[in-house]
């Protein structure tokens, strides 16, 4: 048996555990794994993308664990009913090869995206930072607020998206959570009426094309941009001329794959970046001065979903009454039999509940 963590799970540990500290527990285990770079076995995801979308394979292996993450990313689904991105991940033991853990992570996805990008502007932004401009305001938006406001202590949220629904649906969710009481909403009239003044600035858009969501008038000395919507060729939020902005400090997951997807596919393959694990690590300080402009250019990485789905795993353990299995593998009195130990056997039941 296989331990099983679906969508009603996922809000079931959340809801114990309550979604700031998930965030925090979730951010300090990547964190974690990112200290120790050189275990794992890395590469970029692979992709097989059509006209209206893209599916994604993303492994990644300490050696002891392996996990996998099935992921896609269609901006059209939206008006047919159906979610932008979606996703599942196995969880398995290198030395057997069984699988450990299946689990959702379309929900999962966003917390650990969200997570990783309040973890590095712990790193990168300036430590009195407190304002921060939201652009996008559809499914990764209200998890980037709660993460900025519990990690980082961001007091104001400026935020603006093209569809004023979106906006809408942001501002009705983050109202309805008494932990983001002291967080002061305000709706900006655009993308530079948000992020003037701010500290740190978010994109999170989904429109799959060279888009131009940030220009160079709208970005100030000190800031800190977390570009998270950029995440495969073709699809970008900054403007080329961002990025040529003199003094810029680059961060990334994994070089490789960030310079086939992020913001970096805009420039020369030798334009200077540092990887992340660099910085936890302290072989690079991350943020030199005040004044310093920071940019992460987040794609998204195999070892965040790696350490979301240890980290599922060991939930388990914790949270009395959580845990439920389904029978993928099959269990066999001999090995060998795999005829008779299944389907010369009745068939059990499906899924149950684990103890």
């Amino acid at each position: 048996m296989v331990d099983y963590i679906g969508v009603s799970d996922i809000q079931r540990l959340v809801g114990w555990l309550g979604v700031g500290p998930f965030l925090e527990r979730l951010a300090a285990e990547i964190e974690a794994d990112y200290r120790r770079w050189e275990a794992f076995e890395k590469s970029a995801r692979l992709a097989s993308h059509s006209p209206v979308g893209v599916i994604e394979l993303m492994p990644a292996s300490d050696g002891a664990r392996y996990a996998f993450k099935y992921v896609n990313g269609h901006p059209r689904n939206t008006a047919r009913g159906l979610l932008t991105v979606t996703a599942f991940g196995v969880l398995a033991d290198v030395e057997t090869g069984y699988p450990l853990l299946l689990s959702e992570l379309t929900v999962t996805t966003a917390l650990r995206t969200a997570a990783m990008s309040a973890l590095a502007a712990r790193h990168l932004a300036r430590r009195d930072s407190g304002v921060m401009a939201l652009i996008g305001n559809g499914a990764q938006s209200e998890f980037q607020a709660i993460a900025f406001h519990r990690m980082l202590g961001i007091r104001e949220l400026r935020v603006h998206d093209v569809d004023p629904v979106a906006t809408a649906k942001l501002e009705r969710n983050l109202a309805r959570l008494p932990e983001l009481s002291e967080l002061r909403i305000v709706r900006a009239a655009s993308t530079a009426d948000a992020c003037r003044d701010a500290d740190i600035v978010t994109t999170a858009t989904a429109d799959k094309r060279n888009a131009v969501i940030l220009t160079p008038p709208m970005i100030a000395p000190g800031m800190h941009l977390n570009a998270v919507g950029g995440d495969c060729p073709g699809k970008t939020e900054l403007h080329p001329e961002v990025l040529a902005r003199p003094g810029l400090s680059v961060f990334v997951e994994f070089e490789p794959q960030t310079r086939i997807e992020g913001e970096i596919q805009q420039v020369a393959p030798d334009y200077p970046v540092t990887e992340f694990a660099d910085v936890v690590r302290g072989h690079h300080p991350g943020r030199r001065s005040a004044g310093e402009v920071t940019l992460f250019d987040s794609v998204g990485f195999a070892l965040e979903d790696f350490s979301a789905l240890r980290f599922l795993h060991g939930l388990l353990a914790e949270e009395p009454g959580a845990r439920r299995q389904v029978d993928l593998v099959p269990s066999l009195e001999d090995p060998k039999d795999l005829y008779g130990g299944t389907l010369g056997v009745p068939a059990r039941p499906r899924l149950r509940r684990a103890g």
